[in-house]
């Protein structure tokens, strides 16, 4: 692959409560508008403050609009939330889907991950509908996401099936003060209706055995209709990354196969199909200093040829990775992140667009995207 473009969708920095600009979701409409969502915070650590924004471009990338905060945050059950994100999907003739992760800030002390507990302030999900291409919004409703009475936080937009249904995508974490042992799932909730009800789920991934966390995950539709799914796996025994783990659905997201080590280090975006047949997987690569990098698969994901590596972004700055010893040595250093959370999107001409945040320090950071072309 080779990168044809590249740009910024929005600087940090440039107003005191956007200084930090991360957590990005992107799509193209079927007219050409590229739709950028993303969160922005006075640093990357406020849970009070932070908004779900959204900005678009008519002309691939040379300008975008200013970016908007299209959505109030409702209160639920007396308790004032954020929204910390927005993931927004397109589902035809202009109109788009965004999934939208609410979180409690009632207490706007606390921060979002409690390390004496590992649990989470409660995460809710969110959806709300444009008919206009983003320029307005429905009110933002909650899902219900029955049987799961738990934080739920996104894990990305929500897909369209081959067959219209729709999958939302999140995790299971656990209450706050919860004491008990937190035990991660990823999770697809399906919608037969357009988004108003969402009766069934499976369970995407899951270690009985609570070893291994395969966390965020980034399913992607492919052009044969599977889903493959590659997962930023973490060895909670060992306190360690291991490389990219992934798996497929080839019954619309009902059944998973084994998963399978993919060879590639890192944490992955949404895996794209290219015209040619082959698949393309984003990621961000911390072995070192940090880059994003991208990599082609010919055999459905199964291996990734290091020849077909491309760096997208290599910024000059040291390794963010520690030597780790527990779940909360973990958290502290994600969130001492300046570079990573890649999102993609294939466009109308089979290039793939891909957007990330990137900056020179953690509390500083921009909307960048890139064009890649097979």
């Amino acid at each position: 692959m080779k990168i044809v473009d590249r740009g910024v969708v929005v600087e940090g920095g440039g107003e005191e409560d956007q200084r930090s600009c991360a957590f990005a979701g992107v799509c193209a409409l079927p007219g050409g508008r590229w739709v950028c969502g993303f969160r922005a915070a006075p640093t990357k650590a406020a849970t009070a403050g932070q908004q779900a924004m959204v900005s678009w471009s008519d002309d691939e990338g040379a300008t975008w609009s200013s970016p908007a905060a299209p959505f109030e945050p409702p209160a639920l059950e007396g308790r004032q939330g954020s929204f910390r994100g927005v993931y927004p999907t397109s589902v035809g003739a202009g109109r788009l889907l965004a999934s939208i992760m609410w979180v409690d800030v009632s207490d706007p002390a606390l921060p979002f991950f409690n390390e004496q507990t590992e649990g989470l302030l409660d995460t809710r999900v969110f959806h709300a509908w444009s008919a206009d291409g983003g320029a307005t919004w429905t009110r933002p409703q909650p899902m219900d996401t029955s049987p799961f009475d738990v934080p739920t936080p996104l894990t990305g937009p929500a897909l369209v099936l081959p067959d219209g249904e729709l999958a939302c995508q999140f995790e299971l974490n656990k209450h706050y003060y919860d004491t008990s042992v937190w035990r991660h799932s990823s999770v697809l909730m399906f919608s037969k209706d357009g988004g108003r009800s969402w009766p069934e789920h499976s369970i995407v991934s899951h270690d009985p055995a609570n070893r291994f966390f395969w966390w965020d995950q980034r399913p992607g539709v492919l052009e044969d209709g599977r889903i493959l799914v590659p997962f930023w796996t973490y060895d909670n025994q060992a306190a360690t990354y291991l490389n990219i783990h992934a798996r497929e659905s080839l019954d619309r997201g009902r059944t998973w196969s084994p998963l399978w080590d993919t060879g590639v280090p890192g944490q992955p975006a949404q895996p794209v199909s290219l015209a040619d047949g082959r698949v393309a997987m984003v990621y961000v690569d911390r072995t070192a200093e940090p880059v994003i990098k991208v990599r082609v698969s010919g055999d459905h994901g199964r291996s990734w040829p290091a020849e077909t590596e491309l760096v997208i972004s290599q910024p000059a700055s040291a390794s963010q990775t520690w030597n780790k010893g527990s779940m909360q040595d973990a958290w502290a250093e994600m969130g001492k992140f300046s570079l990573g959370l890649p999102a993609t999107a294939r466009l109308g001409d089979g290039d793939v667009l891909v957007v990330y945040y990137n900056g020179p320090a953690t509390d500083l950071t921009s909307i960048e995207w890139v064009r890649l072309r097979a």
